[in-house]
């Protein structure tokens, strides 16, 4: 059943639903003509006079026969205990609902109103207005006696009051009036703005938001009044409170009824329009609107169309507006109709999210209030988008949202997953299936595996690598990947699949076979981390083939499960790769490899010629004469150099330095090395009739021998490449040489001197004797026991001591005397003696 009609897509603030039940009963057979609505209950007023109390679903609980003609007004007190009823034929009821108190009176004239006082149920609150032609004011006095007060008259007949703490305010055909009932004072006037407005049918609506903030709707014109205390200095002969307008705009419609909402206001419009067809007016839905007043206009947040009864033939003055505030429950009451608007919660916005195919919002709405939502689950509205996305043909969006919205939930897992089998778009879903918690029946993930072996060996081998071995059944999976193979062997990515799928199944032999065959990088990580060395004692040349430094690295490393001896075995049709390993070996061990060093010297000397000299230099295990053989066949002059030095042959080497390499300046280097006379003059000889090398040598042979030598051997009338600069620098290195000389032999003196001093210095110095040394010949303490005897002791500077008595007396020839020990030793003598004596 539609209510309302939205005019935009804009979510609606209220939802509303027909108040059914004994209300439908009621109107079916009568016309409602008044509500009134307590927290706990409603009451509804008729046009055949009838009463009826009513729960929030609707249904009757008391019915009250008040008058054979329309109930004009309900009052309830804010305890709901009690009622005040007023009628058509100007009959006024006010009785207790669960007390038998009751007070009846009875107008010459309608009564239109009636307001109870608030707290009616107190006792000193026994007071209620009426309004008709006059406004009046019933008080209980004592002895339970009624006397009723004129409040105000003689400006057309009462038509609405509202009654709010110590406030009542009232509107007849002039204007708005409130009234103090503690000052007894009227303390504003509002003039109404429309006065063309016939107020019988188009009545003013009036609602208290508060204590001190009443809203009028009159007309188009909507106004909220605040009521104030005036200031002690103004009052004179003034009421002590005074009325402001903080608000007042116009609205398109008439206004039926207002109530608060928040800062916000609702308001019941009537509304006619203008046919296009027959150019008429006519009474069209009346509107319930959610307006955000400012000062002097206002913004509409929300506008409803409702679908009421009748409502072609409904005036405005048929409709009313009654709420509830503890609930935020309104209640648009009409002749053949009863509308109840509630703001919308959770749940509903959830609901206008889905039926907008606003799923993802749905679904984060549901998330965040997931406490607070009845009618809705989480997982049912992300199952709906699921198949929204997925007939919209968003497969890939589908899948990465079964992730966050089927959870761990196997089974609904396993039926999405049918469900994309159906529409052909396994693949889709196969990055985002879980694979440890939950994990599915292995036939769900070996369908997603088959699907992609079927067209797409690359997502295929993707998956095999991503997705654990334990997932599906191993042998079922290499099977079929063995059947593809035979139409198509050399498929590398089928065969580094096939290899990892092995790896899972620990068949480690056939999958290094493979990955060996394919060259992969992850061939030495296999071995490593399952320990395949036994299964690549065959199979070193393919290794070294792939990468020969990783290939060398491992084996070395692995010595113990691979001997050197059976690698070098392994590669002996592959010189060049025995060489790398040998190398390898020879860098990080001189020794380990000695019994191979003969070979490394012909596959230096043919693969890696750079590294043939540091090789022989370092090796102590190389035959001199093997590679002197060698290099000498192969013209390799520097190495020959360095093999004739070394077997002792340096003349021959410094031949060959000259003859053959034509460099002075490497002579002159090893003829330093050597640093043999023989080896000079034969340079010298060699270098007499070549004017560049005795520029060399002058240049270089002053330190070493005597350039006089040299000189006097250079014929005369020779021309020798910038002589003058080699003579100065002759020169030049003379006088350094002397200086160094006199440099040294003056700090060598002057070392002398400190260190004698020092020695001088030290043995000034006193040397302790005590009871704990001993002479040295008669091995008795140095000291006496009777210290008042008279002893004589000798104590050396090289703090040996004896008793005088005990020392041999010197010969004639020297009168020094000397420690006897160090004497016997060859250490000198005892230098200076120190004699104590008492």
């Amino acid at each position: 059943m539609v209510l309302f009609e939205e005019e935009s897509e804009e979510e609606p603030k209220l939802k509303y639903e027909r108040l059914s039940n004994g209300v439908t009963e009621i109107l079916q057979k009568d016309a409602a003509s008044c509500m009134t609505v307590h927290d706990k209950f409603l009451a509804l007023g008729t046009h055949y006079g009838k009463v009826y109390l009513l729960d929030v679903q609707g249904n009757i609980t008391q019915k009250f026969d008040v008058s054979p003609v329309k109930i004009n007004q309900i009052s309830l007190d804010e305890s709901g205990e009690h009622m005040g009823v007023c009628s058509e034929d100007g009959k006024v009821q006010v009785f207790g609902l669960y007390s038998g108190e009751e007070f009846h009176e009875t107008f010459d004239c309608p009564i239109k109103i009636i307001a109870v006082h608030p707290h009616f149920v107190r006792s000193s609150c026994k007071q209620f207005v009426t309004g008709g032609k006059k406004l009046l004011l019933f008080e209980r006095s004592w002895m339970n006696r009624w006397k009723s007060v004129v409040l105000h008259e003689g400006e057309g007949n009462i038509r609405s009051v509202k009654w709010r703490g110590h406030l009542i305010a009232w509107a007849n055909n002039m204007g708005v009036k409130i009234f103090d009932i503690i000052s007894k004072q009227r303390i504003t006037n509002v003039p109404r703005d429309d006065i063309s407005l016939r107020p019988d049918m188009y009545p003013c609506s009036l609602c208290w938001k508060d204590n001190v903030t009443l809203i009028i709707g009159w007309g188009t014109s909507v106004k909220i009044c605040s009521v104030k205390e005036r200031h002690a200095s103004e009052m004179r002969d003034l009421p002590s409170r005074y009325v402001e307008i903080v608000s007042q705009f116009e609205t398109e419609f008439y206004v039926s009824g207002l109530a608060p909402l928040c800062d916000q206001l609702v308001v019941l419009s009537y509304v006619k329009e203008i046919s296009e067809k027959t150019e008429r007016e006519y009474c069209a839905r009346p509107r319930l609107d959610i307006i955000q007043p400012l000062s002097e206009t206002c913004e509409e947040i929300s506008s409803d169309a409702l679908t009421v009864r009748g409502f072609q033939e409904n005036e405005c003055r048929d409709y009313h507006l009654e709420y509830s505030e503890g609930e935020s429950l309104f209640y648009i009451v009409s002749p053949r109709d009863v509308v109840v608007a509630k703001e919308r919660d959770q749940d509903d916005h959830i609901d206008w999210l889905l039926e907008k195919k606003k799923y993802e919002e749905a679904l984060m709405a549901a998330e965040i209030s997931q406490k607070n939502i009845k009618r809705h689950k989480i997982l049912d509205i992300g199952l709906a988008y699921i198949n929204h996305l997925v007939e919209r043909g968003d497969y890939d969006i589908a899948a990465r949202k079964c992730q966050k919205i089927l959870g761990k939930n196997a089974a609904l897992w396993e039926y999405e997953v049918y469900k994309f089998k159906e529409i052909g778009q396994l693949k889709a879903i196969s990055p985002y299936l879980p694979r440890g918690d939950p994990v599915l029946k292995p036939l769900i993930y070996e369908m997603i595996l088959h699907e992609f072996l079927e067209s797409d060996y690359e997502g295929f081998a993707t998956l095999i690598r991503e997705w654990p071995g334990d997932l599906y059944n191993n042998s079922v999976i290499v099977q079929a990947v063995r059947d593809h193979l035979k139409k198509d062997s050399q498929n590398k990515t089928l065969l580094k699949t096939l290899a990892e799928l092995y790896t899972y199944d620990k068949n480690y032999g056939n999958a290094l076979e493979i990955y060996l065959t394919l060259r992969h990088k992850d061939v030495f990580q296999l071995i490593h981390k399952h320990n395949l060395f036994s299964s690549i004692k065959d199979k070193i040349v393919l290794l070294m083939d792939f990468d020969s430094e990783k290939a060398v690295d491992m084996l070395l490393d692995n010595e113990d499960k691979i001997s050197i001896k059976k690698v070098v075995e392994e590669l002996e049709d592959r010189p060049e790769l025995q060489h790398v390993y040998l190398h390898k070996l020879f860098k990080r061990d001189h020794h380990k490899g000695q019994r191979y060093h003969e070979k490394q010297i012909s596959l230096y000397a043919e693969y890696d010629r750079p590294n043939l000299l540091p090789f022989l230099r370092d090796s102590t295990h190389c035959p001199l004469e093997k590679a002197l053989e060698i290099c000498q066949q192969r013209n390799f002059v520097e190495e020959t150099v360095y093999l004739l030095s070394r077997m002792g042959n340096s003349r021959s080497a410094l031949k060959m330095i000259m003859e053959e390499l034509h460099d002075v300046d490497k002579a002159i280097e090893f003829a330093k090395e050597q640093d043999d006379g023989e080896l000079w003059e034969d340079l010298i000889l060699y270098s007499i009739d070549k004017p560049p090398f005795i520029t060399g040598l002058l240049n270089n042979i002053g330190t070493h021998v005597d350039p006089i030598l040299l000189i006097h051997r250079i014929k005369e009338g020779m021309e020798i490449p910038n002589l003058r600069d080699s003579l100065v620098k002759i020169l030049q290195d003379y006088n350094l040489q002397i200086l160094l000389r006199e440099g040294c032999k003056k700090i060598l003196v002057a070392d002398s001197l400190s260190l004698l001093k020092k020695m001088h210095r030290t043995q000034m110095k006193g040397v302790l004797v005590d009871e704990e040394n001993i002479c040295e010949s008669c091995l008795s303490p140095i000291l006496p026991s009777d210290a008042a005897k008279p002893f004589s002791v000798v104590v050396f500077h090289c703090r040996h001591m004896f008793h005088k008595e005990c020392l041999p007396m010197p010969s004639m020839n020297s009168a020094a005397q000397f420690c006897n020990i160090c004497s016997a030793k060859n250490r000198g003598p005892g230098s200076a003696i120190l004699e104590m004596k008492k």
